[in-house]
């Protein structure tokens, strides 16, 4: 646990009852949030418990329906960005707000005085302050695509100092690091808050939430339903404001205890086969180079890795949905590696996308034609090229059925449901027929923490179900929950595989920073 910063007698910025409507929601329902300088302020919450909805009213994205915001003890009107940075309130979203083919220098000045030039001798002064204080080291012209997530977040950040903003709110700002690099952060965020900022840092990651947080409060439904002060997290352990938290968030604590359980090992030769697998891609990142490696039934291999260094593109040449330059992909002895998306589905070789609207699904269709999405023309759902919508219905409904989809009824448009839901939907979907191996891209991404575990049990149960899973995310966490081995991807390579022992954090970390395991 971290050493708890000293109380501070005043807040920063004050949210007093703010109530928000949407059309049919509740958001925020009378929420009192005080931000005090000096302290990082966890702030945790299922999906739809109302988080981005204050963060939104903070960043003068919307505004209160009722209630007041006070900034330094004077009542305010949020209005627009601009506002809340006039306020001294600026935010890091979660998706770096940066123009990739800009320096690191025209990233910091954009928003600034467009009247004038930049003062590059004030700016690297300042910069050097900085340096100084924080321990943030950039290049002002590096180009900001060439740098990694964690150097980019530090221009953000930058770029609220310099602004000599008093709230920084950092948005799921731990949901792509590597883990030395969500360190780094939570080093930061302390030296942040010591120099008298008031920190907001929201996060799904619970461990997270206890160690960096000075204070935590827990969001449930629009409402706020309990804060854990410093004083109280000072007298706990990581594990008991773990505890705490959960019980706070979904009332007992039986979540906590629903972690996935392996039945059985994998076993027999391996089914999926792949050697010198090589994708072209437009960057060095966005592409596959020489992966090899094997999946046998039963068996869950995890890819870990900092997003956008060609997991996508690997999962995509797997399903057929990219071209192979060079190598060889095998299943059940057989190569299919010029075979196509439906070849190799009808041979037992399932895709789930990380985009669930974007590509595994069209939202505004019905929950029933998107189960059978990738059966389009083909019988039973079509004969004769004619559709049969009542078997496209009743197939729908043993879905739902099975797998325990929250919808009204099989015609709702599938974007109407929840993340968890639409989920439960594509798995569905892919499961169907003979599956003998399923590829999942960062599967619970987005979802919040009951959907995490329940989708986490979800593949335990798959493989136990003798199917091979190859399981795609940037959550270690995850892939440390449910995983028999673990590899890590940089820049399109593998840099090894790690089984998922004692040890296997440590070397994961190695891998991922570049050193050996």
């Amino acid at each position: 646990m971290p050493v708890r910063s000293a109380p501070a007698t005043a807040p920063v910025v004050e949210l007093l009852g703010v109530t928000k409507r949407f059309p049919g929601v509740l958001a925020v329902d009378r929420v009192d949030l005080a931000l005090l300088p000096g302290e990082v302020h966890a702030l945790l919450g299922e999906n739809g418990a109302g988080k981005s909805t204050l963060v939104a009213m903070l960043s003068g994205l919307v505004e209160p329906d009722a209630g007041t915001v006070r900034v330094e003890g004077r009542e305010r009107r949020i209005g627009s960005p601009r506002a809340a940075l006039q306020q001294g309130i600026s935010t890091v979203f979660q998706h770096v707000m940066l123009v990739p083919t800009l320096t690191v220098l025209e990233n910091l000045v954009l928003g600034m005085s467009w009247w004038r030039r930049p003062d590059r001798a004030e700016l690297e002064r300042r910069l050097a302050a900085i340096r100084s204080e924080f321990g943030i080291t950039l290049d002002l012209d590096q180009p900001t695509g060439e740098l990694s997530l964690g150097e980019q977040q530090q221009i953000e950040i930058v770029r609220a100092l310099l602004r000599q903003s008093r709230v920084l709110i950092l948005d799921e700002a731990t949901s792509m690091l590597t883990p030395s690099g969500a360190d780094e952060l939570g080093a930061l965020m302390r030296r942040l808050v010591k120099s008298g900022l008031a920190v907001v840092f929201i996060t799904h990651k619970l461990d997270e939430a206890c160690r960096f947080g000075d204070r935590i409060t827990v969001l449930r439904l629009g409402r706020k339903v309990g804060e854990l002060a410093p004083e109280g997290l000072a007298a706990m352990d990581q594990a008991a404001a773990v505890d705490e938290v959960v019980g706070l968030m979904f009332g007992d604590r039986s979540i906590a205890e629903a972690r996935p359980t392996r039945l059985r090992k994998a076993e027999g030769a391996p089914i999926l086969t792949v050697r010198g697998l090589t994708v072209t891609g437009a960057t060095r990142l966005a592409r596959v180079d020489d992966v090899s490696f094997d999946l046998r039934p039963g068996e869950i291999l995890g890819i870990a890795g900092i997003d956008g260094n060609g997991q996508k593109q690997l999962a995509e040449a797997l399903a057929g949905q990219r071209t192979v330059a060079t190598g060889s992909i095998t299943l059940d002895g057989r190569d299919i590696t010029r075979d196509s998306v439906a070849e190799r589905r009808r041979l037992g070789l399932r895709y789930l996308t990380d985009d669930r609207i974007g590509e595994g699904a069209v939202g505004g269709f019905p929950v029933a034609t998107n189960t059978v999405l990738k059966e389009i023309g083909a019988p039973p759902f079509w004969s004769g090229g004619i559709e049969r919508p009542g078997r496209i219905a009743s197939h729908a409904r043993e879905l739902i059925d099975r797998y325990d989809v929250r919808t009204p009824d099989e015609t709702t448009p599938i974007g109407r449901l929840s993340g968890g839901n639409i989920q439960k939907v594509l798995l569905a979907r892919e499961l169907s027929g003979e599956a003998r191996v399923v590829v999942f891209n960062k599967p619970t991404y987005g979802l919040d923490v009951q959907n995490i575990m329940a989708s986490r049990n979800r593949i335990a149960a798959i493989a136990d179900a003798s199917l091979a899973v190859l399981l795609i995310s940037t959550d270690l966490e995850e892939l440390l929950d449910v995983a028999d081995r673990i590899a890590v991807m940089a820049a399109g390579r593998l840099t090894g595989i790690v089984a998922n022992d004692e040890g296997a954090r440590a070397r994961i970390g190695a891998l991922m920073i570049g050193r050996a395991a």
